[in-house]
């Protein structure tokens, strides 16, 4: 015969057993909707990053043509002019570029690398502009191996050629110094002849807002560290982004 205490237990069984049953399908109800958003979640997240990572990739492709139609331009002038020697060298020189340029495919390169480019670039200029051209390249050595944007310093050497040189008569004399403020690469290029009397405009054209765009794509979360300062006369243009040494990167 059941006696109280048991016959008590029993109905307690009976009666916190479809409760505890319920609290339970409750939970892993939650449980799995919280997974599910999680879930949703990670793969906006990365959804997101794909799509940022294709329009950097965008912007990086859409400035080489940028590039390339005037770095043909200046080798046109050369055959234009019958300067078959120069025209040969230089010839020679953008095809050592194209051929460095197409060994990788990187969204971005260290500073060592786009001087590189840039120094094959003013080669094919100086042929051009003989000695109308000087130019003066700094480097602190401690940023060599840092990383940019492909074709930042590029793009503000070509703006110097193609908004004042190319438009101006006299000596061009173009500096690029790169140096290091803190955590900060700054990057300066000027040029010797000042757009005297033009209204400067503030749209820079393609080739400095695609660097401002990469330049938000690669670092996000540097608002205070990344910016582009342009001179009144617009005879300098000064890039800032924050320093990221390449053996520092995630593979």
């Amino acid at each position: 015969m059941m006696t109280i205490e048991a016959f008590s237990l029993y109905i307690m069984i009976c009666v916190l057993a479809p409760l505890v049953g319920a609290f339970t399908l409750l939970f892993l109800f939650v449980f799995e909707k919280r997974i599910d958003l999680i879930e949703k979640e990670k793969n906006e997240i990365a959804l997101e990053s794909e799509l940022q990572k294709a329009l950097y990739n965008q912007l990086n492709q859409e400035i080489q043509p940028h590039f390339f139609f005037n770095t043909m331009n200046s080798i046109l002038s050369l055959a234009r002019l019958d300067r078959k020697q120069e025209l040969i060298h230089s010839i020679e020189t953008f095809s050592r570029l194209l051929k460095h340029k197409y060994k990788t495919n990187t969204t971005f390169i260290t500073i060592d690398e786009e001087l590189s480019y840039v120094i094959s670039y003013l080669d094919i200029q100086k042929i051009r502009f003989r000695e109308r051209l000087n130019y003066q390249i700094i480097a602190d050595s401690s940023v060599r191996q840092a990383i940019t944007l492909p074709f930042l310093i590029q793009t503000l050497v070509e703006n110097a050629f193609k908004h004042s040189f190319e438009k101006k008569a006299g000596k061009a004399e173009l500096k690029i110094t790169v140096s290091r403020e803190d955590s900060t690469i700054c990057i300066v290029v000027s040029n010797s002849l000042p757009n005297e009397g033009v209204q400067i405009s503030s749209d820079k054209g393609i080739g400095l807002s695609n660097i401002s765009k990469r330049l938000e794509l690669l670092f996000p979360d540097e608002e205070k560290s990344v910016g582009i300062i342009h001179s009144v006369d617009d005879t300098t243009v000064k890039v800032m982004f924050p320093l990221v040494y390449k053996k520092d990167l995630k593979e």
